[in-house]
């Protein structure tokens, strides 16, 4: 009995052996991407954030263009931002960002849809949100359908963003409840029919989504890479993703899906907190964010081998700023001269 048990045994543990040995070559294969030579370093901008922060937007969004010398941008058209009546449409705020990208010869990823950066992420008016089902649905596709009419014929765009992180229906459900994928293939749809000359851009969370549903369905992929995080139930905890794990993910979509250009859409570089900003003292902020972290956040994205990288919580530095706490501003200035 001893020696059948010992045998069976030992053959166990050459079965874990040879699986782990198995696992450990696949993940290191398809760990590999080439290590691009120069990280390209956008930011997205945000109107509604600005506002939040008692900034004006106009002076932050210039800052950012000519202070920090941002050339790669990402802009969000909030649905409501430019249709806050129905059938009224306000340009005046977009039209002066993509005008003022123009003339600094800088690129720009215009998102579109119902599910936009920053919370709630789903920026629905409120006259919308009284219509039934169908009918908003309706009047989702006719504003996008506007602005990629507006916009189509600019030099500076170059990508159309539909939605945002639209499968990652865990965070914010409240406020957009479960997915409808085939209204977002309507949107995308939509899109391509508007403007074939340009790829279309749909992004999933790094930490949290499958990107399957993303990635299969843009012309590009963009994922958001958060590496600070904190929590009410836990505290401030770092993310124990290592960089290869993108890269492998990345991998296994474009073996499935085929190859698509991916880039890091979402580079978090600002606080964690569940609270309005401008509400939160100073320290507590820099307990959640600080140079240090930036550094490590940096570091951390290098080794994604994401060639393009867009900074999140341009923003918040430049609040920063103009109190007299330029560390965040002026690290982002170093590394947008490169």
């Amino acid at each position: 009995m001893k020696v059948r048990k010992w045998s069976w045994l030992r053959w166990l543990l050459i079965g874990i052996l040879l699986f782990l040995i198995v696992t450990s070559l696949l993940i290191f294969l398809l760990a590999q991407k080439e290590k691009p030579e120069q990280i390209v370093y956008g930011a997205s901008f945000n109107t509604l954030y600005a506002r939040e922060l008692n900034l004006d937007w106009k002076e932050t969004y210039d800052a950012m263009l000519n202070e920090l010398g941002v050339r790669h941008l990402r802009l969000a058209a909030h649905w409501t931002m430019v249709e806050e009546r129905q059938d009224e449409y306000d340009f005046s705020e977009l039209d002066y960002q993509v005008a003022r990208a123009e003339e600094v010869g800088a690129t720009v990823v215009m998102a579109v849809g119902r599910r936009l950066p920053r919370w709630p992420e789903c920026h629905i008016p409120e006259w919308a949100a009284s219509l039934s089902e169908a009918e908003r649905n309706e009047q989702l596709l006719s504003y996008i359908e506007t602005v990629i009419n507006r916009y189509k014929d600019s030099p500076a765009i170059t990508v159309w963003q539909v939605e945002n992180e639209p499968f990652l229906e865990v965070f914010a459900f409240e406020h957009c409840g479960h997915l409808d994928t085939d209204l977002l293939d309507k949107e995308i749809a939509l899109v391509r029919s508007l403007d074939g000359t340009r790829p279309i851009l749909v992004t999933d969370s790094g930490n949290l989504g499958t990107w399957a549903g993303a990635y299969s369905r843009g012309d590009m992929f963009g994922t958001s890479v958060y590496v600070h995080f904190w929590n009410p139930d836990l505290g401030q905890f770092r993310t124990f993703l290592p960089p290869w794990f993108y890269r492998v993910k990345d991998n296994v979509m474009s073996l499935v899906y085929g190859e698509k250009t991916s880039v890091l859409i979402e580079l978090s570089a600002e606080p964690w907190l569940i609270e309005p900003i401008t509400d939160v003292d100073l320290e507590t902020q820099f307990t959640r964010m600080n140079p240090e972290k930036f550094e490590d956040i940096l570091q951390y994205a290098e080794g994604t081998y994401y060639e393009e990288q867009y900074l999140w919580g341009a923003e918040w530095w430049y609040w920063l700023h103009l109190q007299g706490r330029s560390d965040m501003w002026d690290r982002a200035k170093e590394l947008y001269k490169k």
